[in-house]
């Protein structure tokens, strides 16, 4: 789990990527959902980001500051721009939700890996 290589990096590349699509798709773009899944779709994407940043090395405290200020920032372009978006506080929270559940994954999982 230590090591960062070219495929941690690679993966953590793509769900950043991911995130860009989810997170600055226009709103005709957006599928519907029943009430709630949205809050679940940016807990998994804000949970992955911190695992994969993890995984690829970023260090905790970089992702606990830039993650939520990326929520913040991302909820500002959705309401504030022609996406026809809606900015919304609640899916800030269920960001950082998933930020912290992923850094939690991550903990549990370092600590069971075996030591190199």
């Amino acid at each position: 789990m230590t090591q960062h290589g070219a495929l941690s990096r690679a993966v953590f590349a793509v769900v950043v990527l991911v995130s860009l699509a989810v997170l600055f798709a226009p709103a005709s773009d957006v599928p519907g959902a029943p009430p709630g899944v949205d809050k679940l779709v940016h807990a998994g994407l804000f949970a992955a980001l911190a695992l994969t940043g993890r995984w690829a090395g970023v260090g905790a405290t970089p992702l606990a500051v830039l993650l939520p200020a990326y929520a913040v920032v991302s909820e500002l372009i959705q309401g504030f721009t022609p996406l026809a978006r809606t900015a919304s506080l609640a899916d800030v929270l269920a960001d950082v939700v998933g930020l912290v559940l992923g850094l939690l994954l991550w903990s549990l999982l370092a600590r069971r890996a075996p030591a190199s």
